[in-house]
């Protein structure tokens, strides 16, 4: 049975970010998709869940918040 690279404790990952502010969880051995910047460095899975828990604590997108003015 394949494991789920995104579910590995094992791997290490970095936490991305999109002009939209939204975060992704991604592999390091993973290339980094167009329109997405680290914004963690290299860290455990759990760290960087952590990370994206107490930092991305609105999912609307950008565009929306700035569209509703809140």
């Amino acid at each position: 049975m394949a494991t789920n690279p995104f579910e590995n404790d094992e791997t290490t990952y970095v936490v991305l970010i999109n002009d939209e502010g939204q975060y992704s969880l991604w592999p390091t051995f993973a290339e980094i998709p167009a329109g997405w910047t680290v914004e963690k460095a290299a860290d455990t899975r759990q760290a960087c869940l952590e990370y994206i828990n107490e930092n991305w604590t609105d999912m609307r997108p950008k565009s929306l918040v700035e569209a509703m003015g809140s």
